[in-house]
C-alpha cells in the first residue's frame, strides 16, 4: 500500500491574454468566440498579448517594479494572485515555511542597447576597445542571462515574503512541468507541507521570436488553432502560480481544495525517432487515464510547433476522450505552460464543466459532464514530455 499523500491545491494566481484571475477567465472560456491575438505589432507572426494588469495590486513598490524585466513582474504579480487565492497572503508564519519552486527562462536582453551596439560598432576604428565600454556601462557584464533566472524567486521572496526553500528550474516547457511534480512530490512524500509552484513568460519581446524565427517555428498570421492545423508557435504573455498544500496543513488552517493534484509525470523522447513522441506521450497519458475515465476530459497544451504536434495529436485522438486546446486560448508560455494548463484544468474541474470548443478545433468530442477529471498534456517545441492529472475534490 502507498503511503504517498494526497496535494490539495488550495491557491491559483492566472493572468494571460484572457485577464487576470479565475473569475476572468471562467468567463472567458465560457462566452469569447475567439482567442484574444495580436497579428500586427509584430508582423507577420501571432502573439497573445497579456491582458491590461494594474501591477501596483500586488507588486506596491514602484521601485521593485522598475528592477524587474516584464516577465519577473508577471510571475511575481501572478504569485500573489495564487497567495491571495490561498488565504495565506501576508501570514508570516505559513509564508516563512512555505516552499517555492518557479519555472523560468534566462533573463531579456535590452533590446535598444543591443540595436545601437549593431549599429555604431562597425563605424568604431578599434570595436574591441568600443565592445569591452560598453559590457562595462550598458550590458551588465557581471550578470550572465541565465542568472537572472533565480531573480523571479527571489522577488516573490522579497515582495511577498515567501521564504521557504527555493528552486528554479529552467528549460523551456519541461521546467514548468518539473517545477509542478517537484513541488507535488515533495507535499506527497511528506517532506514538505505547503509549497508556490509555477513560472511567467512574457511573449512579446523581439528576441524571442527572432529566435522562434529562425528556427521556422514561430506561427504566421492568420492564427489557426494548433491541434487542427499545426504551422507554427503562437506565443503568449501568461503568468501562473498553484499552492500546493497537504490535506492535513489545509484542513488545520480551515482552507478548501479547489481541486487535488493527483499525479505528475515527466520523460524526454528521442526526437530523432518519429515515433518516440508518441510511444512515450500514450505511455504517460494511459497512466494518468487509469481504468475508469468516466467525467474525464484532456487539456492540451500542445506547442503548435509542427512535429511533435502532430504526434500528441494522434495520441490524443486514440484517448477516445474530448480534448481542449489550452495554447488556441491563451497562447504558448514555454516554461509557464503547464502551469497554466493546469490552473485552467483546476478551473474547469472545480466548475464541474468543460468550456466550448472554438471553432476550427478538432477532437471535440461531445461531453454532457459533470467534468470531475483533467488529464493535462504538455510536448515540448522540441524536447520534453509532461502529463499531469487534476482531480474533483467533494
Amino acid at each position: 500500500m502507498s503511503n504517498r499523500r494526497d496535494v490539495w491545491i488550495t491557491g491559483i494566481g492566472l493572468v494571460s491574454s484572457l485577464g487576470e484571475g479565475l473569475e476572468a477567465h471562467w468567463q472567458a472560456l465560457s462566452a469569447t468566440p475567439k482567442p484574444v491575438t495580436d497579428e500586427g505589432t509584430f508582423l507577420p507572426y501571432v502573439v497573445h498579448p497579456l491582458a491590461k494588469i494594474d501591477f501596483d495590486k500586488q507588486i506596491p513598490k514602484r521601485g521593485d517594479q522598475r528592477q524587474m524585466e516584464p516577465w519577473q513582474r508577471i510571475g511575481t504579480y501572478a504569485a500573489g494572485l495564487a497567495l491571495a487565492s490561498a488565504g495565506i497572503a501576508g501570514n508570516k508564519d505559513i509564508l516563512s515555511t512555505t516552499d517555492m519552486v518557479v519555472a523560468a527562462g534566462g533573463g531579456e536582453r535590452d533590446q535598444s542597447v543591443d540595436g545601437a551596439i549593431l549599429t555604431d560598432i562597425e563605424k568604431q576604428p578599434k570595436p574591441d576597445v568600443f565592445l569591452n565600454e560598453q559590457l562595462q556601462s550598458n550590458l551588465r557584464p557581471t550578470l550572465f542571462l541565465a542568472q537572472l533566472s533565480n531573480l523571479l524567486a527571489g522577488n516573490i521572496s522579497i515582495v511577498h515574503g515567501v521564504t521557504g526553500s527555493s528552486r528554479t528550474f529552467m528549460g523551456e516547457e519541461s521546467s514548468g512541468t518539473d517545477a509542478v511534480r517537484i513541488g507535488w512530490s515533495r507535499i506527497a512524500a511528506g517532506t514538505s507541507e505547503i509549497a508556490l509552484v509555477g513560472g511567467a513568460y512574457n511573449a512579446e519581446r523581439r528576441d524571442m521570436l527572432l529566435l522562434f524565427a529562425l528556427k521556422r517555428l514561430a506561427m504566421h498570421a492568420p492564427w489557426a488553432p494548433v491541434l487542427a492545423d499545426p504551422k507554427g508557435v503562437p506565443t503568449g504573455s501568461a503568468g501562473a502560480f498553484l499552492v500546493l498544500e497537504s490535506p492535513e496543513h489545509a484542513t488545520a488552517r480551515g482552507a478548501k481544495p479547489i481541486a487535488k493534484l493527483s499525479g505528475v509525470w515527466s520523460e524526454r523522447a528521442r526526437r530523432n525517432d518519429p515515433a518516440a513522441v508518441e510511444a512515450v506521450l500514450e505511455q504517460l497519458v494511459t497512466a494518468a487515464k487509469g481504468p475508469d475515465a468516466t467525467g474525464t476530459a484532456i487539456l492540451s497544451a500542445a506547442s503548435g510547433a509542427p512535429e511533435p504536434t502532430r504526434a500528441e495529436v494522434a495520441v490524443l485522438a486514440r484517448s477516445g476522450l474530448p480534448v481542449r486546446s489550452v495554447t488556441d486560448r491563451v497562447g504558448h508560455g514555454l516554461e509557464a505552460q503547464m502551469p497554466v494548463a493546469l490552473a485552467l484544468a483546476s478551473l474547469a474541474v472545480s466548475e464541474g464543466q468543460l468550456f466550448a470548443p472554438l471553432p476550427g478545433e478538432t477532437l471535440e468530442k461531445p461531453f454532457d459532464g459533470p467534468l470531475s477529471r483533467a488529464i493535462v498534456t504538455a510536448v515540448g517545441h522540441w524536447r520534453g514530455e509532461g502529463v499531469a492529472l487534476v482531480e474533483r475534490v467533494d
